[in-house]
């Protein structure tokens, strides 16, 4: 029997949207016909600019119960033009004000960088739309002075699940992984 969920690897360049009314390009588009055709439903989003790990469940009451804030954090690999700082780090856990309001991060990981970008592990219990993004852009390169942005964002990790998979490939979901997930 197949699993309830499968995994996707979300490449850059498509919306998360069964059809688009700019006619962009779907995570739809790049799936097996059967994924749409049967109703198929992502669990959450990923932005356009974003990749990474997608899961898909054919149940709406799965689908509402996996969204839900806090129960499987999600963790972002992100590199971010210019400087973070122990200082960046400390604000983006004790939240960043934003234009949506204030935001913060479950944990923060700086893991290095090259020249003029850093990158950074970010770990969220809940997500709102762009919300590293809203963090990173609201503080300031001390190099610089310049915003600090975000050049790349890669979910890797939701829950117990780590990102395996080629970038547009999927997979269906292990007995094992499902029952981590609690489903």
């Amino acid at each position: 029997m197949e699993s309830p969920v499968f995994v996707f690897n979300k490449p850059r360049a498509c919306v998360v949207t069964r059809s688009d009314e700019r006619g962009r390009r779907t995570v739809f588009d790049l799936l097996p016909a059967w994924v749409r055709d049967d109703g198929w439903q992502a669990v959450g989003r990923l932005d356009m600019d974003s990749r990474g790990l997608l899961l898909f469940v054919h149940d709406g009451a799965l689908q509402e119960r996996l969204s839900r804030p806090g129960l499987h954090d999600k963790v972002y690999e992100v590199w971010v033009r210019g400087r973070v700082t122990p200082a960046h780090i400390g604000a983006l856990l004790a939240g960043v004000k934003t234009p949506l309001g204030v935001m913060r991060a479950k944990a923060v990981e700086l893991k290095g960088g090259a020249g003029p970008k850093s990158r950074v592990l970010v770990t969220l219990s809940e997500g709102q739309n762009r919300q590293i993004r809203r963090m990173f852009s609201a503080l300031d390169d001390p190099q610089t002075g310049k915003a600090l942005k975000v050049t790349d964002l890669k979910r890797t990790a939701q829950g117990p699940l780590q990102l395996d998979i080629a970038s547009g490939a999927w997979r269906w979901l292990t007995q094992a992984e499902c029952a981590a997930l609690g489903v």
